[in-house]
């Protein structure tokens, strides 16, 4: 069995190893990392060798760290990541470059057709009958997008958004609300089969699944780092937030997209979303106005060129080539906004 796993911020961990008898045998790790002491490799194996096959990675990190000689260095290299990189393994995974993936970058589309086109496509992905696709958003009208369980009065002021004419509308997946003004806002969905993050635990998937833009913002001079749970942070405070649906027909997906600030009207943000004390104590700033840092100061790029470095970063990682929407998954999307994602019903579901 072979499993390989990227540690976010760090470098690559190969795994190759086989299951008997309920137990890890042949264990051989590997990977670009750095190391200190040369014998700590081999430590590492011994470790595993012989691990029930159903201990989980925090499980796995303890032997290794138990085992490592003292005042062994770790460079690009932590004990979890090689237990997750096990649990990839055991789990048949798949790697970011055995599939084809496909670009979706389009005109402009309202928010609630973006919200439905993130179901279909997923389910598309799903079913086997689309690629992983990455689909790079464009909004054709200001809006707050709320997570899937968040109250509507709780989140939004609706006479401020009515005043600044923006539309609520609700997404598939959980976490916070965003404020999205379309020449001020990047958004991007990822579509992925499920065996793409088998090993990985939910939180681990979010970092997993971040780390190429965090490459693609450190190669614009963005030293960025994915904050548990699903934040993108730099030193100037958050610039994006993720958030995941999994699908759980056919062959499984995940969808997990994110949105990230490259400019903001902070005042006008604050007037609409309703941001309390208490989802700020645990930011370490008393301003809901401090939490976000813009793309656009922190490039000084025009946001097409921001957007098309992602795409290059993407590409040049994994391949990536250009796709479209087809007639039935747009027919689809629209049959959704007009059942679900337009209506007042769903949009107040958690009123």
């Amino acid at each position: 069995m072979h499993g390989e796993y990227k540690v976010p911020g760090g470098k690559l961990v190969v795994v190759d190893l086989d299951a008997q008898d309920g137990v890890l045998r042949n264990v051989r790790v590997a990977g670009d990392f750095f190391l200190e002491p040369d014998e700590a490799i081999l430590a590492i194996d011994r470790a595993l060798e012989g691990a029930p096959a159903d201990t989980d990675a925090a499980g796995l990190a303890a032997r290794i760290d138990a085992a490592l000689p003292p005042g062994t260095q770790m460079f690009g290299l932590t004990s979890e990541g090689v237990g997750i990189a096990v649990r990839r393994a055991l789990a048949h995974a798949t790697d970011w470059t055995d599939y084809d993936w496909r670009l979706i970058h389009e005109p402009p589309r309202s928010p609630a057709l973006h919200m439905a086109l993130d179901e279909v496509l997923t389910d598309e992905v799903a079913a086997g009958r689309r690629p992983p696709t990455l689909r790079v958003w464009e909004w054709g009208a200001p809006a707050v997008v709320i997570g899937s369980f968040q109250s509507l009065r709780n989140e939004v002021d609706p006479e401020a958004a009515e005043r600044h004419g923006i539309r609520v509308v609700r997404r598939i997946s959980g976490g916070g609300a965003m404020f999205i003004e379309p020449g001020n806002t990047i958004t991007y969905s990822l579509s992925v089969p499920d065996a793409l993050v088998q090993g990985l635990s939910f939180a681990d998937s979010y970092a997993y699944l971040d780390d190429w833009v965090l490459g693609a913002l450190g190669d614009m001079g963005v030293r960025a780092w994915y904050q548990p749970l699903n934040d993108i942070a730099t030193d100037a405070g958050k610039i994006a937030g993720a958030a995941q649906k999994r699908v759980v027909a056919g062959a499984g997906a995940v969808l997990h997209h994110v949105t990230m600030a490259y400019d903001i009207d902070a005042d006008k943000m604050t007037e609409v979303l309703r941001i309390g004390r208490e989802k700020l104590s645990d930011k370490g700033t008393k301003s809901a106005k401090k939490r976000v840092d813009p793309l656009r100061r922190q490039t000084g790029l025009p946001r097409e060129a921001v957007i098309e470095r992602m795409i290059a970063s993407f590409r040049n990682r994994y391949g990536l080539t250009e796709g479209r929407l087809t007639e039935e998954e747009l027919t689809r999307a629209e049959g959704l906004v007009e059942s679900k994602f337009g209506t007042e019903e769903w949009t107040a579901r958690v009123p």
